[in-house]
Formats: structure tokens, C-alpha cells, sequence
């Protein structure tokens, strides 16, 4: 049962009723974090594949939303706020009152990053070429598909190990082709190798059969049709298919590792020219690339709670608040959160600034814990807040 989704507020009664299963559902996810479609033991760092543990995690954040909403959480949040931000008496508004600013978000798009900052339809045009002359360039390009498929590599080892099927030691085998055949372009192109050097060989112009990225397309469908059936695969797969809109774009583009410096940087160019002509504004291709370029990692960011841009006051400012509901507040699990939640404001700053939208943003990170103490952090120049769920 989704809690927070009821139209009718719930009583104090139902406060005081739900409040034991909170707690309790807190002392036994305490080792446990939610990450992008994963749950992750914090004391392993390993993944966890559970349906119950998965099932009480949702129910445990569903019943947080619902007492984040409610009048004496708010009222607190209020006051703990206003008592550490100086301008907070501008401020007429407190995060997350709103049901539809409760309901989690997973950032997987420029669209919808754009959708929740107000950008307009012509600063979005703006957004896209800024963005596609900054993630298009071929190390982004290549590094993003090399992330992606490390990320298969160490799960479809992991399945391996235990004697899985024949699928998951073919899926092995095309990512370690794949891998290769991204090296091998790699260095070709890079001027810092004796490869610059070389001249194109005679004996590949006449080639009937010259490689192209449609080659590594195929590969792609192949390692997505063995895996796709397996459940702790699906978040690789789902990237597999996302970076393949990329590669279908750029299939006949040809890819020669035997030719000079000159020749690599035009297939180069030509790569970077379809991906830059053809990825849209509302393209999860590009957003992936931009999260490579931006953090060196592949995966969405989710979001538990997300209060909109708001002006803070009259002198131009606005304030964009993110929240995450944390199971404990130990160091460990709060400092991941900061972490989690520092990633997905650097995206809505990032967002703003390409737009070049109308004042300045506040970034604010809010998280939950039972039982917690107010505190405030700051991280790489920007304010968290740890708010505790009390009656």
C-alpha cells in the first residue's frame, strides 16, 4: 500500500498507530540503501536481490512520505530551516508540503529536468547545443559505452561464478568483444601514441568489408537478447537499449583502426556530427552521456522527494530542494546520501546554467531518519539538511 498517494489527510490517530511500524521497518532495513534501482548493503557495498526486503523498503519510504506531510513535521522543518538560513525569513514557502513534491522522481532525462526548472522551449534548443558540443566528443562517447559495459562485466562475472546458464557466459564473451573493439579504436586515435604516425594502408582501402559501429550495434542486440531474461541484469539491459539509439545513428560510420592520425580524427568528427544532429532534447542517449561527462557514471539518479524551483524572496534568488529518505543516520549512510543527492543538484544547476535562466539557484538537500537529530551539512558549497521522524 502506497501511504503518502491517500487524497484524505491522515489523522493523528493514523500517526500514532503507523508510528511502531515505521521503527520497526527502520531497525531493520538500518544496513540497507536504496540507489538508483538498487537496494545496496552499506556494510558490503553489495547488491542485494530480495522481493521482501525490496517490498519493505517501498512500504517504509511510502509511510515516511506521509509523515513528512504531515502539520508538526512541517512546522519542525520550518523552524529548523529558518533557524540556519539567514535569508530564511524571505521565505514564505517550506519543501515537500505538497503531496505531488513527495512523490519520488527518477532523473533520466534533460526533458524532465527542464519540465521541473520551468525552461522554456527556446532556452531548451539552447540546453540540447551546449550539451551536444560538450558530450558528443569521442572519449565521452566511447567512455560512456566502456562504462556500461563494465558495469555487465562485474554482474555477469558474479552469475558466472555460480554456475549460471550458457546466457551468461555468452554475454561475458560479447562484452569482453565489445571492450576490445572500443580499445583498439582508442588507441588508434590518440595522439599521444606512435599511432599519429602511421599512413593509411593500401591494402584496406580496397577493403569490400570495412568495420563499422554497426558491428558493436549487433554485438549489443546479441548481449541484450541472452540477458534480458535475467532479473538482476534488467538495470544493464535497460542501458544496453538506451545507448543503442546512439549506435544507430552512427551504424555506418566505418571504424579502421589501420589508418593514420588525420583519417581517425575525421571518423571522429563524423561521429560527433549524427550524434550532435540526431540525439533530441528528450533523448536518455544523451542524458547518459552528460552523466559520464558530468560524473564518470552511467546510472539514472533517483530521487525520493523533489520540491520544485521557488523564488526565495525579491532579490532574484530561487531555491530547488531535493530529498532522500535515509534508514539510519549513521555517518555512513548520511554521507551517502549527501553524495547521492549532491550528484542529482549538480544536474539541476547544470541545467539552469546552460539555460541561462533569470537569477540565481539555492540548492538544498533534505533528508529523513527516524529518530534523528536536526543538523545541518554542507558539501561542495551547498546546504543538507537531516530532519528526524518523531511523533
Amino acid at each position: 500500500m502506497f501511504y503518502h498517494t491517500s487524497k484524505d489527510a491522515p489523522s493523528l490517530h493514523w500517526y500514532q498507530y503507523e508510528f511502531p511500524k515505521v521503527k520497526e521497518l527502520s531497525h531493520l532495513l538500518a544496513n540497507v540503501d536504496a540507489v538508483n534501482g538498487r537496494l545496496i548493503d552499506v556494510r558490503s557495498n553489495s547488491v542485494l536481490f530480495d522481493d521482501d526486503i525490496e517490498r519493505e523498503m517501498c512500504t517504509f519510504k511510502s509511510l515516511v512520505r506521509g509523515y513528512v506531510g504531515s502539520a508538526f513535521v512541517q512546522h519542525k522543518m520550518k523552524h529548523v530551516v529558518a533557524s540556519f538560513v539567514s535569508n530564511a525569513k524571505h521565505g514564505s514557502f517550506t519543501p515537500f508540503g505538497k503531496a505531488t513534491e513527495r512523490e519520488p522522481m527518477v532523473v533520466d532525462s534533460l526533458t524532465k529536468v527542464s519540465n521541473f526548472l520551468s525552461v522554456s522551449a527556446q532556452q531548451r534548443k539552447l540546453v540540447r547545443l551546449k550539451v551536444c558540443s560538450q558530450v558528443t566528443q569521442h572519449r565521452i562517447w566511447t567512455g560512456t559505452l566502456k562504462e556500461v559495459l563494465n558495469g555487465f562485466a562485474v554482474d555477469l562475472d558474479c552469475l558466472s561464478s555460480r554456475g549460471l546458464n550458457n546466457d551468461a557466459l555468452l554475454g561475458g564473451q560479447i562484452v569482453h568483444s565489445c571492450l576490445n573493439f572500443l580499445t583498439e579504436i582508442g588507441v588508434c586515435s590518440d595522439p599521444e601514441s606512435s599511432s599519429w604516425m602511421k599512413l593509411s594502408s593500401s591494402r584496406m582501402v580496397n577493403s569490400s568489408d570495412p568495420r563499422k559501429w554497426e558491428d558493436i550495434l549487433v554485438m549489443f542486440n546479441d548481449l541484450i537478447e541472452c540477458c534480458k531474461k535475467e532479473t538482476r541484469l534488467k538495470l544493464h539491459v535497460a542501458k544496453a537499449e538506451i545507448m543503442k539509439e546512439g549506435l544507430l545513428h552512427i551504424r555506418d560510420v566505418s571504424v579502421d583502426s589501420s589508418v593514420g592520425y588525420k583519417e581517425a580524427q575525421h571518423q571522429e568528427s563524423l561521429v560527433r556530427k549524427k550524434l550532435s544532429k540526431m540525439l533530441g532534447h528528450s533523448s536518455r542517449c544523451l542524458f547518459t552521456l552528460l552523466l559520464y561527462y558530468l560524473y564518470g557514471r552511467v546510472v539514472d539518479i533517483e530521487i525520493d522527494m523533489c520540491s520544485g524551483a521557488y523564488a526565495n524572496g525579491r532579490d532574484g534568488k530561487f531555491c530547488l530542494s531535493l530529498g532522500k529518505i535515509l534508514t539510519s543516520d549513521s555517518e555512513k549512510m548520511v554521507g551517502r546520501g549527501v553524495k547521492q543527492l549532491d550528484r542529482a543538484l549538480g544536474i539541476f544547476k547544470f541545467v539552469w546554467e546552460m539555460a541561462e535562466m533569470k537569477g540565481c539557484l539555492d540548492l538544498q538537500g533534505h533528508m529523513w531518519c527516524v529518530g534523528a537529530d536536526s543538523r545541518i551539512l554542507r558539501y561542495r558549497g551547498n546546504t543538507y539538511f537531516v530532519h528526524g521522524i518523531c511523533l
